[in-house]
This record gives C-alpha cells, sequence and structure tokens, in this order.
C-alpha cells in the first residue's frame, strides 16, 4: 500500500480537498486503484450535529455515516463508495482508546498520547486502506490522505506525531507528503511573497515532517523565479513545486496537476515510476471535453435556492454541485440565485423591507426553484411561501427533504383549506399535523439517531415524471438523513385533494416522492439525491429540474424512457386499516441496500469543496 498524505499551511480554505481529490484523479487516471481517508482533528464523533454555517454540510454516506464534507470531494472526484470509517476524528480516536482502557486492553499501562493514541491513528489508517471502495475486489493501490486543518494548530498535533510516526512505519518508497500552502500577492507592493510558505514549510519541518511535493495556490500562475526562490529556501526541487493558481473552473485541476507532470513526481517518490502497469501520461480525455464544456455554456437558467443557510455556499455544497452537474449535462450555464428564507416572510416587510423586496425579486425571476434541506423553524414560513408561489405560477419546483415536506405542508394549507397545518416539528400541537416524528428516532440523543443512509424507494407508478427521469426503473435507491416524515394518516386526504404520492419505502407507510400531475415540474423527495450525483452520471431528478426551467423536460423524458428496467414491480397488499395503505407482501432488500454492479468508470466525479479554488 501507498500512501499520499496532504497538509495545508498559512491559512485554511486554500483548496486541500480539491487537491486531495485531484491527485487522487491523476492516479487513477494512471491506471491505480486509489482510496480516500479525511482526517478531522475536532472532538465530535462525526459531523452530524455540527452547524452548516459553522462546518458546511453534513456529507451523507450509503452506510449512513455522517461525515466531512470533503469526503464528498473524493467520491464525486474518483467515483467511489466511502465508508463512515474513511472519516477519522479526534473523538473517534480517543473513544476507541478509552473504550480499549475500560476492557483492560492495555494491561494496566498508563494510557497517553503517546504511544496509544498516535497507535490507535496509525493503526485506524492501514485498517480502512485496504477496505475496497471502487466495487472491485482486493485493496487499493494508493490511500490519498487529507489532514484536516492548518499545520502548527495545537488541536492536531497528536495526528501530526502519528503521521510522521507513520512514515517510519511504512518506510521509504511508501509515503509521499504533498504541502499546500499560499503564495499571495500583497496590493501594496504587487509580487508574490514566498515568506507565507517558508515559514509553513519551516512549521512542517520542525513538527517532524518534511514535504517531498509543494503545492502553492496563487490568483495568478507563479513567476520563474518566485519558484525557484521556494525551492531553494524550502528544501524541495523546482519539479516537485506546484501552482495550483485560480481557474476558470474546478475541472482543470486534475489538468494542471497532469501538465505540470506531478503525477511523476509523486510516482517517483512512491517508487511506482517503473511498473508496468502505471501509465506515464493520465488518461484525462474526459476530464478535458468537461472543463471545456463548461467554459463554452453561454444560455443561462437560473435557480432559486431558497434556504436558511445561505450565508455560507457550502452549506449547500452537494446541491451546488448537483445542479452544476445536470447545467452541463442540459448545456446551459447555471445562474444560482441565494434566496434567504426569512426574508421571504411577511415580518420581514416590515423589519428588513429592502431584503424582502430583493429576495421576491429574485424568486420572481427565477426558471425555477429549489428548496433544500434543514432543521429547525427559522425561515420555514418563508420556504412554505416559496412552494405556494412555484405551485402557483407553474414554475418548475423541486423540495429536498424539508421541502418535500414544506411542500406537503403548503398543499394542505392551500389547497385542503388546512389553515392549522403543520410539522410537530414546528408546531407540536398542530390540529393537521401533516409531518410527524418518526416513531424510530430519538429524541433525547441527537448525534446518528435519524433514518440515515441507503433505503430502497419503490414506484407505484410507471407515467409519473420522477419514474421516468430514472428510467422507468420500479425501485431506487438513493441516501437519506432525516428524522421527520409525512404522516401517513393523512396521505389519502391529500392524494384525494390531488397531491400524488408516487414513491414509498417497501412497508408503503413511508413517503418517499411527491408530484402534482397537472403542474409543469413540482416533485418532492424524501432522500437527498445530491449526495449520489456526478460529473458524468447527475441525478435525475436535478435533471428534471434543470430540463424543465429551460423548456427541455419533454425532450428529456423522451431520453430517459429510452432506457426500461428489467426489474419486477413490487407485490403490494392492503394492510386492512381501510385506508388504502399498501404494504409489501414481500421485503426483498431488508436493509434498504441493494447490490450493484461494479463501478467501471475511470474518472466520474471533480468538484471539490468550493473552498479555495472557485468555478
Amino acid at each position: 500500500m501507498k500512501y499520499v498524505v496532504v497538509t495545508g499551511g498559512v491559512v485554511s480554505g486554500l483548496g486541500k480537498g480539491v487537491t486531495a481529490s485531484s491527485i487522487g484523479a491523476v492516479l487513477k487516471a494512471c491506471g491505480l486503484r486509489v482510496t480516500t481517508i479525511k482526517i478531522d482533528p475536532y472532538l465530535n464523533t462525526d459531523a452530524g450535529t455540527m452547524s452548516p454555517i459553522e462546518h458546511g454540510e453534513v456529507y451523507v454516506l450509503d452506510d449512513g455515516g455522517e461525515v466531512d464534507l470533503d469526503l464528498g470531494n473524493y467520491e464525486r472526484f474518483l467515483d467511489i463508495k466511502l465508508t463512515r470509517d474513511h472519516n477519522i476524528t479526534t473523538g473517534k480516536v480517543y473513544q476507541a482508546v478509552i473504550n480499549k482502557e475500560r476492557r483492560g486492553d492495555y494491561l494496566g499501562k498508563t494510557v497517553q498520547v503517546v504511544p496509544h493514541i498516535t497507535d490507535e491513528i496509525q493503526d485506524w489508517i492501514e485498517r480502512v486502506a485496504i477496505k475496497p471502495v471502487d466495487g472491485k475486489e482486493g485493496p487499493p493501490d494508493v490511500c490519498v490522505i487529507e489532514l484536516g486543518g492548518t499545520i502548527g494548530d495545537i488541536e492536531s498535533m497528536h495526528f501530526i506525531e502519528a503521521l510522521g510516526q507513520f512514515s517510519y512505519r511504512v518506510g521509504p518508497g511508501n509515503f509521499c507528503l504533498v504541502h499546500v500552502s499560499l503564495v499571495p500577492v500583497l496590493n501594496v507592493v504587487g509580487e508574490q511573497k514566498t515568506k507565507p510558505t517558508q515559514h509553513s514549510v519551516r512549521g512542517l519541518r520542525g513538527l517532524g515532517l518534511a514535504p517531498d511535493i509543494l503545492a502553492c495556490r496563487s490568483t495568478e500562475p507563479l513567476e520563474e523565479h518566485v519558484t525557484t526562490k521556494l525551492s531553494q529556501f524550502c528544501h524541495v526541487p523546482i519539479s516537485s513545486i506546484v501552482n495550483l493558481h485560480d481557474v476558470t473552473n474546478i475541472w482543470h485541476i486534475p489538468l494542471l496537476l497532469r501538465d505540470q507532470k506531478a503525477h511523476e513526481a509523486i510516482l517517483k517518490v512512491l517508487d511506482l515510476q517503473l511498473v508496468g502497469k502505471i501509465l506515464r501520461e493520465p488518461k484525462l480525455a474526459e476530464w478535458t471535453e468537461r472543463a471545456s464544456k463548461f467554459d463554452r455554456l453561454k444560455t443561462p437558467v437560473k435557480i432559486a435556492m431558497v434556504g436558511k443557510y445561505t450565508t455560507l455556499s457550502d452549506s449547500y455544497l452537494s446541491v451546488l454541485k448537483a445542479l452544476l452537474h445536470a447545467s452541463v449535462a442540459m448545456e446551459r450555464k447555471l445562474v444560482l440565485e441565494w434566496v434567504p428564507s426569512c426574508d421571504l416572510e411577511d415580518s420581514a416587510a416590515k423589519e428588513t423591507p429592502e431584503a424582502h423586496q430583493k429576495a421576491w425579486k429574485l424568486l420572481k425571476g427565477a426558471d425555477g426553484v429549489l428548496v433544500p434541506g434543514g432543521f429547525g423553524d427559522r425561515g420555514v414560513e418563508g420556504k412554505i411561501l416559496a412552494a405556494t408561489y412555484a405551485r402557483e405560477n407553474n414554475v418548475p419546483y423541486l423540495g429536498i427533504c424539508l421541502g418535500m415536506q414544506i411542500a406537503v405542508i403548503e398543499f394542505a394549507r392551500s389547497v385542503m383549506k388546512l389553515g392549522g397545518a403543520n410539522s410537530t416539528e414546528f408546531d407540536p400541537a398542530t390540529t393537521s399535523p401533516c409531518v410527524i416524528f418518526m416513531p424510530e428516532g430519538s429524541k433525547t440523543q441527537m448525534g446518528a439517531t435519524m433514518r440515515l443512509g441507503s433505503r430502497r424507494t419503490y414506484f407505484l407508478a410507471n407515467n409519473c415524471k420522477s419514474a421516468k427521469l430514472y428510467g422507468n426503473a420500479t425501485s431506487i435507491d438513493e441516501r437519506h438523513r432525516h428524522r421527520y416524515e409525512v404522516n401517513p394518516e393523512m396521505v389519502p386526504e391529500l392524494e384525494k385533494a390531488g397531491l400524488s404520492f408516487v414513491g414509498k419505502d417497501e412497508s408503503g407507510r413511508r413517503m418517499e416522492i411527491i408530484e402534482l400531475p397537472k403542474h409543469v415540474f413540482f416533485i418532492g423527495a424524501q432522500f437527498h439525491p445530491e449526495f449520489k450525483s456526478r460529473p458524468g452520471n447527475p441525478s435525475p431528478l436535478f435533471l428534471g429540474l434543470i430540463a424543465a426551467a429551460s423548456g427541455q423536460l419533454d425532450l428529456l423524458l423522451q431520453r430517459s424512457c429510452g432506457v426500461v428496467s428489467l426489474k419486477p414491480a413490487p407485490r403490494y397488499i392492503t394492510n386492512g386499516t381501510g385506508t388504502g395503505t399498501a404494504v409489501l407482501a414481500i421485503k426483498p432488500y431488508p436493509n434498504g441496500h441493494a447490490k450493484k454492479k461494479p463501478l467501471t468508470s475511470l474518472v466520474n466525479g471533480c468538484y471539490a469543496n468550493g473552498n479555495g479554488i472557485h468555478i
């Protein structure tokens, strides 16, 4: 097993996730099998209870792991499927060590950071690195490890020490350290400054690690004398200094690495340059075409993103990337309008009239409306108003998780005239509970107690837009993250009023997809389709939204229906309650996970965390 470790210096947000993902993509294009690990120094066990505004979105994996958004970068770049163990946190490491101490595994010894914590980190890396993540058998060839935070942070010291020990454990030729640093330009003098990088490398060396590759972030390409100076003062060969300057779109980053022969430098450190199966020139034709296609897009499609975390775009990172994947596939240039849902509410008209007017102008000027997931009651009424506007004006609408629940509440209030309709999350005493707390959920334990991970959804009708977008499939597997659901007791009344529940789980009582049949495009999904969207394989629901917003939906539906699923439709029986609710007679996949064919595409992901290198 070969290891490539990516660290960062000077400031956070330089694009370590971009760099790590791009390195993985280039190595994969050289014919290597690649896996990834993200190390986060925080004490949280996982990212599940962290605020999106503070730390960005919580990315959900197939196994239900709530992890750092960078694992979404890796999955999109490399077209792989990771597990919760691929995200190491200080909380997980300390919890594992304390559990061992309680069991007596350390034989009465004094448990310390060195060697017990550092050994646990190294053992964790070795254990997880050999797990296949590409659908093939056998361990990967290379593991790319990203260390979160910045060199010098006190909270990451135990990881730095562990990685220093790890480089000796695996030995020369098996460990390559890539250090990402900043080369800024001060407006006063107008020249590229190397001192921040020099100090960052000096600090790294002082902690026992020496960089093999230096990845320098800058706004413009590095000048030749700057590269020479960095080589001289950082003790890194010029051939091992890579410049990651700003580019027009993120798909250019692996191409930058290739053009500067970064793969050759890495393969040399890992003693892989003479291995027969390794390609001297990475096969990145798909990346080249995708980057070029993005740059050529001219015709805009305007989507209003109505949410409560709009102050930080990383809060909705996967949604943003899914929209980009779909817009490129439909040959449209995405124009995303961030609409704070609070500003749409009637109270904002009095408190912040300018913001209120601006929000409604953005909403009414959009070609389509997207309401993403979220928690808490802040901004909910604004989201309901957005759903009302889209439904009444035949504007394409996609609601994800809470966005679907919002659509149900709005329909109950406006169409069924149930003025008090609400979710028990926002109004526990509501007389018309359209959305309720799931029976298996916990109201006392917040972490990892939601309905998480890949679950199966069955289509109840093959003539609905959703099923057509999924190629007339009878069932799909998508990732979930929610603790509230549509009240099954109200479904018959909602359906009678005209709202179609076209997708349900295996029990037939958990609502997964809603549609308004007579609307141009009004779809809500309880799951999060954005987590499985890839640049070469966009999410069908996001494709539908972009197609509807750009007048191409009919053409897309015709194209999607060209592929007919051969899977048999599930057999339903009535539940005997008289409500008309159906349940599956047979439960073929009890855990909600489907067995899928091994992934065969070489490169099928490209977007990164949005920090540092922007589109």
